[in-house]
């Protein structure tokens, strides 16, 4: 949702098929081998919808620019790299679009021989408590939940899952998880 790398432009669209689940591990960024922090990915699952941001960047800045293999290093620790369509709806027919025929992304897979830092699915409960006292380089784990639901509210997007687990976190650092 925050690019820290030069784009042309950007738009709000969905993935078909779908949603997004805290199922990674991170190790490097929000967390530290010792203590995970945990990151989102996809899931599929029929039927599902799940929206995020797409950037669009200058062909010369793709590669000679360095942006794919910034990218490439920031994901690392996803083991697939897959190009996805996303969606958008047109406001005037409602009718749905491609709005982006291959859309760059990376996934984390359940091969613990190509994804070592695969974690898999936890009760709410325990997935809040994890994210609310992880943190890494890139700093506390509940800041990167956090910004990703204010990302959500700021663009009208709902997430209730997502809602749900920042509600549980909030509620876990006050009750002093994080501590």
């Amino acid at each position: 949702w925050r690019p820290s790398f030069r784009y042309e432009r950007s738009r709000i669209a969905y993935a078909k098929g779908f949603k997004r689940v805290w199922y990674q591990g991170s190790t490097d960024h929000r967390g530290t081998p010792e203590r995970p922090g945990r990151t989102v990915t996809l899931h599929e699952e029929a039927g599902a919808v799940v929206w995020g941001r797409a950037f669009e960047v200058r062909d010369e800045d793709w590669e000679d620019g360095g942006i794919y293999a910034y990218l490439k290093e920031r994901e690392k620790q996803y083991d697939l790299e897959a190009r996805l369509p996303l969606f958008q709806v047109c406001e005037e027919t409602g009718e749905e679009r491609v709005a982006v025929e291959e859309a760059l992304t990376w996934i984390a897979t359940p091969d613990r021989v190509l994804n070592p830092n695969y974690l898999g699915p936890l009760p709410l409960e325990q997935l809040a408590k994890q994210i609310a006292i992880s943190s890494g380089p890139s700093g506390p784990n509940s800041e990167y939940l956090f910004m990703l639901a204010d990302a959500m509210r700021e663009h009208g997007l709902g997430d209730a899952e997502l809602f749900q687990l920042e509600e549980e976190v909030r509620a876990q650092l006050e009750d002093g998880a994080g501590s």
